[in-house]
Formats: structure tokens, sequence, C-alpha cells
């Protein structure tokens, strides 16, 4: 089969690969139909040292199932699926707290022998605890926002949840990335009045008012802070969906006391400002990586009825031999979210 593989920063290729064969009974084959782009990826891609073995891309796909492990339960040979952006297996003690991100069985695409999901085929470890049944066909105009329940949208649904969005708030989201504008999304279903979206391009901040932001702060540091409270007085709530410490400094600047930050963004940062100014101020930090699995068939009903459409976010789609020009068109920021069809 063809997949993608990253040999080092700005090094990936679409090569042959050994097609993916059932190792487990508890894995299947899946058939991948439509995998993408995380901004998650664009690390390793700016920065991994060059090595001779590479490492399989891809957190985010769906596909048709073509074989199954004789312990796979619940799923047949033709089922269209999703697939969260880590395996598990729905049973440990985590999983059964909805913190699948931590299933003691779990793991990662792309690592400990598990190909990546973009390229034409995966297997999937504990596919009867990872995997979700899509009630539609491999055509389906739904396709791209089922897709976004891989990740980007539970992940921003998770930054709302974890944050305490409910009725009547105000919320700050900060970035205007795929995981921030699915945030928005996540906000104003779980009723917040109010969505504050902190981001300069101008493309995505539109989108984002499409889905519901009421104000775009575009203003960077100190400057973005002031516009902010000025805007609102200060936040009770923030989403923080990028990563960076600007990012969290700017949460941390425009959040009142007593309020809530959520953080979304894999942290490129090893140090934070967690010494006795900000413990004075009762502030609760949460967030992390989402557990999606816990979350897909909460917002699928929502989908499946066009009332959020998260697929929007994707706004180019490349051949699976293209993998290389969508990864640099998103680095570059030419596309804000690329899908991939094999």
């Amino acid at each position: 089969m063809r997949a993608a593989v990253l040999y080092g920063a700005g090094d990936v290729r679409v090569e042959d690969r050994p097609d993916p064969k059932i190792d487990q009974p508890t894995d299947v084959v899946v058939r991948v139909v439509a995998s993408c782009v995380c901004g998650s990826d664009l690390w390793p891609y700016a920065s991994m040292p060059a090595g001779g073995t590479g490492r399989p891309m891809g957190h985010e796909f769906l596909g048709i199932v073509e074989e199954l492990g004789t312990d796979v339960t619940g799923l047949a040979a033709g089922d269209l699926v999703v697939a969260p952006f880590t395996y598990s297996d729905n049973t440990c003690d985590y999983c059964a707290k909805g913190l699948h991100i931590s299933c003691r069985n779990g793991g990662r695409y792309g690592f400990d022998g598990v190909d990546g999901g973009q390229g034409e085929a995966i297997r999937v470890p504990h596919a009867s605890g990872t995997l979700v049944r899509l009630p539609v066909s491999a055509d389906s105009a739904l396709l791209p926002s089922l897709l976004a329940l891989s990740d980007v949208m539970t992940t921003g649904h998770h930054g709302a949840v974890t944050a305490g969005v409910g009725h009547g708030d105000t919320v700050l989201v900060v970035g205007d990335g795929a995981v921030g504008l699915c945030a928005v999304i996540a906000a104003k279903r779980l009723g917040a009045e109010r969505v504050i979206l902190a981001g300069r391009h101008q493309a995505r901040t539109d989108l984002g008012r499409g889905f519901g932001a009421t104000d775009v702060v575009a203003e960077r540091g100190e400057e973005g802070i002031a516009r902010i409270r000025e805007l609102t007085g200060g936040v009770n709530k923030v989403i923080e969906a990028v990563g960076t410490r600007q990012t969290l400094d700017t949460a941390l600047g425009a959040v009142l006391d007593g309020g809530t930050i959520s953080r979304l963004g894999v942290p490129q940062y090893e140090e934070g400002p967690l010494g006795p100014a900000v413990f004075m101020r009762n502030l609760t930090l949460t967030g992390g990586a989402s557990p999606a699995r816990a979350y897909i068939e909460q917002l699928l009903p929502d989908v499946l009825d066009g009332a959020i459409a998260p697929g929007r976010v994707f706004d180019q789609t490349f051949s699976l031999d293209r993998t290389p020009d969508a990864y640099q068109a998103m680095a570059d920021r030419q596309v804000l979210k690329a899908l991939i069809r094999p």
C-alpha cells in the first residue's frame, strides 16, 4: 500500500509499505476513505531530526472495515467507521471514567508497529473499543464533518467541556486554527452567549464568525489582552487552542481571577508562569489531550442532522500522493486544514 512517512523536518514521503494484516484477535484492517493533516503534525514536520527509519503519519481517518480479528464484536466487514485519534480498549478503568486518552492498553497511530492514517489502509488495535460505526455511505456529503470527529471537533468540545462552558457564558477562544474554530462551535453548542475569537487570519476568523463567534480580536500580546478586556471586562472561561507561551500568556492576561483556562494546544514550552502571582489568582488550569472516543457518540447526532458542520474547516483536498504538498501548504498558512483522499 501507499502511505505517508516523515523522515525529518520538511521531509514527508509517500512510499510503498507492507499491507496491514491482522496481528491480534482484537484488530481490524480498515481501508481508508479519508484522512487529513493535523496542526499537531506540523510540530514534528518543523523540528523532527532526520532519520533513516521514518515515522508513519496521520491519526485522523475514517474508512471501511475490510478484515476482522476473531475477538472483534460490534463491527462487520463493509462498515464505514471513524477512528478517534488514539486507540483504546474502552473497558479499562480510565476508559470507564471517559479518559480514553489514558487507556491502559491504548496507543497512538504511527508508533509501536501501527501505521498512520495517511495511507491506503491501516490496522486498528482494540477495534471494538476504538472504532465508531457511521450510519451513512462512503460517498456521503457529511464525510468531512464526520472525519472532524476523529480529532478537531472532539478536541474543541473537550476544551469547552473542561472550561465549564454553559448557557449565557462569555468565552474567549485563543487561536484561529481548526481546533480553535471547532472550540467556537462547541462553545456555542453548549450555550455560550458571547464567544470572542482571538485570531488574525481573516479567512479563518470569518469562518469563526460563521460558526458563532460574536467578536474577533486580531491584536496580539499586551495589545490583544487590552482589547479583550475592553470588550468584555475580562472573561471567566478561556480555551487556549494553540500551545505557545504567547497564547498561554494571552489566556492568563484575559482571564478574571477565579476563572478557568482550558489548554488544548500541544504545549511548545516546558515552563510557564505558575508562581505566586498566578497562585494568588485562584485560577483553574485544565484541558489537555482530548479523550476523543468519549465524545464521538455525543456529537455524532448533531453532525448527522446538520446542527453542526465542523467539516467546513477542510478548505482544500489533496490526493494521497500529494500529501507532502498538503503539509507544506498548511505550514505556509495557505491551507487551514488539508483533507487527504487515497
